[in-house]
């Protein structure tokens, strides 16, 4: 259950802390979720960029997809999720490694890097510690897996 966010930039589920030099035609959100390996969401400089995650309907998060790109990755990012009218509530840390391959939250397969199942309305990823000695933080992709409530 991808958030979807059309290409033509119509309305997305989500925001974003930060756009490099607010250029959005060329470094926004929707490309996060375009599944096209030319784009990307840029932030600009500064320390806890973040996205958040609205969803239309209830749903069940089992995984999460995320592709940075080396060099403009977090080390430490920080999920927060509720049920809407709720304040959110810290679900876990992750540990991506500095890399442009695909990162998927498997429990098994890749220790420091899992999502607790959890039923939530929003989510809210902040990247607290970022490979860029500026801050900023590069995302090809960000898929949330799961099921609709």
């Amino acid at each position: 259950l991808p958030p979807s966010c059309p290409r033509d930039g119509g309305a997305c589920p989500c925001r974003v802390s930060s756009v490099l030099n607010r250029d959005v035609k060329q470094f926004g959100k929707k490309h996060m979720f375009d599944a096209s390996e030319e784009t990307c969401w840029n932030s600009d400089q500064g320390t806890c960029q973040w996205v958040t995650l609205d969803f239309p309907r209830t749903v069940k998060v089992s995984q999460l997809h995320i592709q940075f790109q080396g060099g403009f990755s977090s080390r430490l990012c920080t999920l927060e999720g509720c049920r809407a009218g709720e304040e959110l509530v810290k679900i876990s840390d992750l540990y991506p490694e500095d890399t442009h391959a695909m990162q998927i939250s498997f429990a098994a397969l890749q220790a420091g890097f899992q999502v607790e199942e959890t039923v939530l309305d929003k989510l809210k990823i902040t990247f607290e510690n970022s490979t860029d000695f500026f801050g900023r933080i590069v995302v090809y992709h960000l898929g949330v897996l799961g099921e609709r409530l």
